[in-house]
């Protein structure tokens, strides 16, 4: 139930305040002033922001010094506005006019606060955590300034509504919204920094650093989210019955995201996928290189350059190959044909020779030649020969060793047949 509220006290106080306060000669005044003082600032903003634009774009500074240049550009507006505000309230307040300038200091006092805080903000790198704690951080501030920071606490904790003995009141719910927030984004921002110190760790394996990275942040953001909510005063038992049926329904509209989240940790586990480990999925037709490891999926970059994001569980329920994984000495075969009339020894000898040449096929394992088949109109061969980065590419070595065969078949006189037809024409004789 809401508590009782006078809303009709609230209103005659605002409207005593305003016949006793606002509507008198040195509140307009210094309405006017600061109505003066925005209107120079909307005028001398544009050409202002223009001319530090082009000192920055033909400056050389550093980028992250660049981003923060370009953000506090528009602290310009407030900046001009605050200057002209002081000088106009120095004038008015001077033994010559003698008007009281509580309202003109107070909004002085708001700009101000505004402009540093965001300067104090800059650090924070993503723009709509940085304007909501800029805002929530200069709401504080401004109330406090007025003299209204208590009144309005109060007001707020007086909207409320009871369960039992729980009381759960507006400024309790605004409470827990902002700290739930902080402290994720400090566990975020947390839980970066502990990865990019554990992925300097040289002595820990790659699939190691990514594991332990994981299990870091999931802590973390659960630490933060627990936290939050009893920091509030919000008795977790509460939920217990209603947690149970929302975790039952969450559980299998979500079995698909926690089995690729441990599908991911296992495939971490177990060290059978890692980072920069070359890989094909040959029911989906996937060939590349293990680019990330995210909690979901796993990010394969082609040869193309395309990112193929495969759910991790299909790496456990689906066959892989592992191109790279413990030895990196990979096999190559390809496959032609000669024309029967060809000697077939010496066809061996130039192919064998020819597959030494391009530089990616490695000399301590020697290339080797077999006929494989008497076919209809050629003699069919298979050459295969031994690389050790499959990360480079499989075509382009294939490639390169055609290449060298049809320049020796060339310079030796050997035919690579190709299907022919021949047609009979018959001519009908008359009867």
């Amino acid at each position: 139930m809401l508590n009782n509220i006078n809303i009709q006290s609230y209103w005659d106080a605002f409207i005593s305040w305003c016949s006793s306060y606002f509507w008198t000669a040195n509140t307009s005044y210094q309405g006017i002033l600061i109505a003066i003082a925005f209107i120079s600032a909307a005028i001398l903003y544009r050409p202002a922001k223009r001319k530090i634009t082009t000192l920055l774009e033909n400056a050389k500074i550093p980028g992250t010094a660049r981003r923060i240049t370009t953000n506090l550009i528009r602290l310009v507006f407030p900046l001009i506005a605050l200057i002209v505000m002081f000088i106009g309230t120095q004038i008015i307040a001077s033994d010559i006019i003698g008007v009281k300038t509580g309202l003109s200091d107070g909004i002085m006092k708001v700009l101000l606060a505004w402009i540093i805080i965001r300067i104090a903000v800059q650090f924070i790198e993503n723009s709509a955590i940085r304007n909501f704690f800029a805002l929530i951080i200069w709401t504080i501030a401004a109330l406090s300034i007025f003299g209204v920071l208590e009144q309005t606490m109060t007001t707020l904790d007086s909207l409320a509504f009871s369960i039992g003995e729980f009381r759960l009141s507006a400024l309790a719910v605004i409470k827990s919204i902002i700290m739930l927030f902080s402290l994720l984004y400090f566990a975020l921002f947390a839980s970066t920094f502990a990865e990019r110190r554990i992925f300097q760790v040289k002595s820990f394996t790659r699939s190691s650093q990514v594991l332990i990275a994981k299990i870091t942040r999931i802590t973390l953001i659960v630490f933060a989210l627990f936290i939050g909510i009893t920091s509030a005063g919000i008795d977790l038992s509460l939920f217990a019955v209603f947690g149970g049926a929302v975790g039952l329904g969450i559980g299998f509209g979500l079995q698909k995201v926690i089995s690729n989240l441990f599908s991911g940790m296992l495939l971490l586990l177990d060290r059978s996928i890692k980072p920069g480990d070359v890989i094909e999925i040959p029911d989906i037709g996937t060939f590349g290189w293990v680019n990330q490891m995210s909690a979901r999926y796993t990010e394969i970059v082609t040869r193309d350059n395309k990112s193929f994001l495969i759910p991790n569980e299909d790496f456990i329920t689906q066959r892989v190959v592992n191109w790279s994984h413990g030895n990196s000495l990979i096999r190559v075969q390809i496959s032609f044909g000669v024309h029967y009339n060809s000697d077939m020894e010496q066809v061996i000898a130039i192919a064998t020779e020819a597959a030494k040449k391009p530089e990616r096929v490695v000399d301590y394992r020697q290339p080797v030649c077999w006929i494989t088949e008497f076919g209809d109109s050629s003699v069919n061969f298979s050459l295969r020969f031994w690389i050790k980065d499959a990360q480079e590419g499989m075509t382009n070595v294939k490639g390169q060793v055609f290449l060298e065969l049809w320049k020796a078949f060339k310079e030796n006189d050997i035919q690579i047949p190709y299907p022919h037809r021949e047609v009979f024409v018959h001519e009908k004789k008359d009867a």
